[in-house]
Formats: structure tokens, C-alpha cells, sequence
């Protein structure tokens, strides 16, 4: 699995003039919870644009102080007139302990359906696990080969390993719907059998 390295410098100061100094200087303000200890840090912002702009998942190893943290993304907040990122909350994560992760799909395979002229539509890109972080893997591998025309793929369907999926059984992953133009030519075959 990749892993993004960020090199941090632990925050001393808190406050509303500490971060606003540490932001104006070009730094995010972060914490890693989850662990035996809340670490506040701060690093330059172009050390998260690795992790932060793809869909991949990544774990952050976050080197503070002389420790190091492997670490997952939890939450982001951005500013809200310039867009730039001003915090980010990892959670550690630690051997014996499950997490919950947004992990996405990697889809494999043409599907049938597709062959037949029906046209793939991807309805969820990523799902929601809970999981050793042994057991964190880059992406779930979803195989659509077998997906007919007019056929659904739902989350109950995939098979995850040792990862438990926290969403709704029912809920739709990809689907094979007919075109327009497919619909057309069924639609004037039948008229010609009369």
C-alpha cells in the first residue's frame, strides 16, 4: 500500500493568534487521535497535496517530534473563501484495534451487458469498512465480466475478505442499463415481426 511521509513539527502554542501565525506562514494544523495520545503538529501545506488531491487510499506516516505515526485521513477542513486546506484530523491507527475507512472500488473487467451494447453506469466509487489496519488494503477488486444487460451489481454481491462493509446490502454498485439507440433497434425489430 502507498504511504505518504510527512514531516511535522509538534505545536507548542494553541489558540486562535497561534494558528492563525502558523497558517499565514504556509503551514496546516493537524492531530492524530485513536492512539495513546492526542499529537497536535503542524506541517507545510504541499506536504499533504500527496494525500489529499486522489482518489487512491493512503496511509500517512506522520514524523513528529522524533516518533512516527502511521496514521489515516478522518477529516479536512478547508477555508471557505480561498479553499486552501487549514486542518486535517488522522486517526493512528494501532495493531489491535479496528478502524473505519472509506476504501474504493477498483473495477475490473468488461462486462457482458456492455458487450451486448448496453452502456456500465457507476453508481458508488467507494465504500464504507470497518477493519484491522492489517487488513487495509489500496482498494476492494470488484469483477463486472458477468454483468449482464439490465443487471445490477450491489454491495451485497462483492466479497471483501477479512473487511467488514458498513453500508446496505441493497445499495447499487454499477448497473448495465440499455441505450438509447439499442432501445430504438429492439423497438423497430419487434415492429417488423408484425
Amino acid at each position: 500500500m502507498n504511504t505518504v511521509v510527512i514531516e511535522g513539527q509538534l505545536r507548542t502554542d494553541s489558540g486562535k493568534k497561534a494558528a492563525r501565525d502558523l497558517r499565514s506562514q504556509g503551514n496546516v494544523l493537524g492531530v492524530i487521535y485513536g492512539g495513546k495520545e492526542e499529537v497536535h503538529f503542524y506541517a507545510p501545506v504541499l506536504s499533504f497535496r500527496s494525500l489529499i488531491y486522489t482518489s487512491a487510499f493512503q496511509i500517512a506516516e506522520i514524523k513528529v517530534d522524533g516518533k512516527s505515526y502511521k496514521a489515516i485521513v478522518k477529516d479536512l477542513q478547508f477555508d471557505v473563501v480561498t479553499d486552501r486546506l487549514n486542518h486535517i484530523d488522522f486517526l493512528e491507527l494501532v495493531e489491535d484495534k479496528k478502524v473505519i475507512a472509506n476504501l474504493p472500488f477498483i473495477f475490473e473487467g468488461q462486462p457482458e451487458g456492455v458487450k451486448a451494447g448496453g452502456r456500465l453506469q457507476l453508481r458508488l466509487k467507494k465504500v464504507k469498512v470497518r477493519a484491522f489496519p492489517k487488513d487495509l488494503t489500496e482498494g476492494i477488486k470488484v469483477d463486472l465480466t458477468n454483468l449482464e444487460l439490465n443487471g445490477n451489481l450491489r454491495v451485497e454481491d462483492i466479497a471483501a475478505g477479512n473487511v467488514e462493509i458498513m453500508m446496505s446490502g441493497r445499495q447499487p454498485v454499477a448497473s448495465v442499463v440499455m441505450t438509447r439507440a439499442l432501445r430504438q433497434a429492439e423497438t423497430e425489430a419487434a415492429k417488423g415481426k408484425k
